[in-house]
């Protein structure tokens, strides 16, 4: 038998799925494992966007719809993008995807070239580097100041003749760090000098303390560069739904509905109607779960400045980015087996020396974390 594919045998697995499973391996074995590694809200979806998909399943919404999603959702979708984005949009414009890791991957089988390079800006989601190289495409990472986690001009020292996009991560994941106008701007007069694309991740817009989230399609010109993700897993707590969607140029739009029409056709039909209730339907649910959010953020980035850790600005999406120093691998095995307190290690996030800790969990759940990671400092 012939050799496996290069491309995919050089991609390491998912760092977040892999701990998460580990935690729960010793959870079966009868080990209290708290598990802060993966990033799932532990809320239950809101009734009524349940109760639509329900109404939708039950009166026969199974069969195929067009690739790009239900028309009510595609409507809904272009809707809420201009009214609280700010960002021009038609229906033309969005393809409704099988999550926002989906659309990530779409995007970038739509619009590179073998050795075509993207900007990664680190500490980056685990999934940016693996859809580029399963594209064909090349990252090149650059690091944000990780005092403020802003981007200044430095960045322009990685474009090259071979770049093509730039991705972009507020608020980010892992550091829930939200980029200012200054940042932002520094993306958009890099993508207009040298005629780049960017993908914007947007999918914790909803999820912030204190700041206000920019869309970065809104600013300027580059609504006619940007691919903006989206989706509905952590706002609404849908993770299962595997729903999310892209606003993008028409163009760029027609060939990523090439690739979702050779690979999954189309997410699940009643699943789109629950995401029509989402957007549609009073947004009280997500305030209810964004201020609970904030409560346990206060709370966990307290304590961890307490015990002496650096904190990354955390003033969005559900993450305390901490600082350990040393061998995060070695630490984050520490605290899982001897603390029983599953995390992230930020290498997995190209930022060795720190930490992810998710806080959609129970306060109480919280609380016994910080007790044992107190022990084990």
């Amino acid at each position: 038998m012939r050799g496996l594919s290069s491309i995919i045998t050089g991609i390491a697995p998912s760092a977040t799925l892999e701990i998460s499973d580990k935690a729960r391996q010793l959870q079966q074995q009868g080990l209290d494992v708290i598990s802060l590694s993966i990033g799932e809200p532990d809320f239950d979806t809101p009734a009524h966007i349940k109760d639509a998909c329900i109404q939708a399943l039950m009166r026969g919404e199974t069969h195929y719809v067009p690739s790009n999603g239900i028309p009510e959702l595609v409507s809904a979708i272009a809707g809420k993008t201009e009214k609280e984005n700010k960002i021009p949009c038609t229906p033309g414009q969005v393809i409704v995807t099988c999550g926002a890791k989906d659309a990530i991957y779409d995007a970038m089988a739509a619009v590179l070239n073998p050795g075509d390079e993207v900007i990664i800006l680190d500490p980056s989601w685990v999934s940016y580097e693996p859809c580029v190289r399963m594209a064909g495409g090349r990252p090149v990472h650059h690091l944000l100041d990780t005092r403020t986690f802003q981007l200044d001009d430095s960045v322009l020292e990685k474009v090259t003749q071979k770049t093509r996009m730039v991705i972009v991560n507020s608020p980010s994941n892992p550091s829930g760090a939200v980029l200012d106008k200054s940042s932002l701007g520094v993306v958009a007069d890099m993508c207009e000098d040298y005629d780049l694309l960017s993908l914007s991740d947007e999918i914790y817009e909803k999820l912030i303390y204190g700041k206000k989230h920019i869309a970065l399609a809104s600013i300027g010109d580059m609504a006619q560069r940007t691919i903006t993700v989206n989706g509905f897993s952590k706002a609404y707590a849908m993770t299962g739904w595997r729903l999310g969607w892209a606003v993008a140029p028409q163009m760029i739009i027609n060939q990523m509905s090439k690739v979702q029409q050779h690979s999954i056709s189309h997410p699940t039909t009643f699943a789109m109607y629950g995401g029509v209730a989402a957007l549609t339907s009073d947004q009280s649910c997500v305030e209810t779960m964004r201020k609970e959010f904030n409560r346990r953020r206060d709370y966990l980035v307290q304590e961890l400045l307490l015990m002496g850790h650096e904190v990354a600005p955390a003033d969005g999406a559900f993450y305390a980015y901490v600082k350990t120093g040393g061998d995060d691998l070695a630490t984050a095995r520490i605290w899982l087996e001897k603390g029983q307190v599953a995390v992230t290690p930020g290498s997995a996030f190209n930022t060795p020396g720190w930490q992810r800790i998710s806080y959609a969990t129970s306060m109480e759940r919280l609380h016994d974390a910080v007790i044992r990671i107190r022990s084990l400092s």
